[in-house]
């Protein structure tokens, strides 16, 4: 009987959960599963694990969350295992090429976009900013650059017009699950084409900063209404009125001619919050204050007056 190909998993948030979740489905060997520290979590600052190390714990993993990949005894450990794959889904660290060039087989990525379009840490969030209408997943031989290794097999998904990074997020996971087990099945039969990337097709993902969220009313409505879901639920969409926060978490464009300066609130229904953009006005739908709930737009005007003329920046 052929013995199986081991496998060393690495991976940390919620989006890694159904690659290793499928590994086990199909009876393949994980022999051990790597993930980051516990981070304090939450008001009271609890230590808490990753979403990858309780999913490991429950299906009966090894599991080890070194403090750095660059380690002498992480090395020795990978090592020790002596693993024909290592297979990597959004672990969150630059992995070293002494680390990638251990396994027997190859050291494969699951990355969630269409490579080599939106390369780096978060792709589905630049997506849908960026209004496309189709993302997906590719695998990849994992190089010592940043998303740049030889393609393996890819999978596309159309972004839905009220797609926000929460829904797409998971439906990107549990594609990049069965497609992990499509490359491994290809590796078995001896049908795998690694194809280099086009680099200069390529472009960056890069990492979103609270401060990022910040609304910039002079774009068109559209370009905010895309801005808003790819935000939600983080780092979340936001403007000021006054020196008050508002957090935004839905909106919809409505073409409407106005004359005023992008920001300003104008007149609609008495229940409705319509916002005055670079091209076309926004009608606000859900919204928070900085101390408050989150809020249907109708129940939040009741408290809190946002008359037309307004300014928000």
């Amino acid at each position: 009987m052929k013995k199986k190909a081991g496998i060393i998993f690495m991976g940390t948030p919620q989006f890694a959960v159904p690659a290793l979740k499928a590994l086990h489905k199909n009876d393949r060997d994980v022999t051990l599963v790597v993930t980051q520290p516990d981070r304090p979590k939450g008001r009271g600052r609890k230590l808490t694990p990753s979403p990858v190390k309780d999913a490991a714990i429950n299906l009966g993993y090894t599991v080890i969350q070194p403090s750095s990949v660059r380690t002498v005894e992480f090395s020795n450990c990978i090592e020790k295992n002596s693993p024909d794959f290592i297979v990597v889904v959004a672990f969150g660290h630059i992995i070293p090429k002494n680390i990638l060039t251990i396994p027997k087989v190859a050291t494969i990525n699951v990355h969630a976009s269409l490579l080599p379009k939106y390369r780096g840490p978060a792709p589905i969030q630049w997506a849908i900013i960026n209004e496309e209408k189709v993302t997906g997943v590719t695998t990849m031989l994992m190089d010592e650059g940043m998303d740049t290794g030889d393609i393996l097999f890819s999978s596309k998904l159309e972004i839905a017009s009220n797609d926000t990074l929460d829904t797409l997020y998971y439906r990107l996971a549990d594609l990049g699950a069965d497609l992990l087990i499509q490359t491994l099945n290809a590796y078995e039969t001896g049908d795998i084409h690694p194809t280099p990337q086009n680099h200069s097709l390529a472009t960056y993902a890069p990492m979103l900063k609270k401060s990022d969220g910040r609304m910039d009313w002079k774009l068109p409505a559209e370009s905010l209404e895309a801005f808003i879901r790819g935000m939600t639920p983080w780092p979340g969409a936001f403007t000021f009125h006054e020196k008050k926060r508002l957090k935004i978490f839905k909106a919809k464009t409505i073409f409407s001619d106005t004359e005023a300066p992008p920001g300003t609130v104008i007149k609609g229904f008495p229940d409705e919050l319509w916002v005055s953009t670079g091209r076309g006005v926004l009608s606000i739908r859900e919204i928070q204050e900085a101390s408050g709930k989150r809020l249907l737009i109708e129940d939040f005007l009741r408290g809190y007056k946002l008359p037309p003329g307004t300014h928000l920046h």
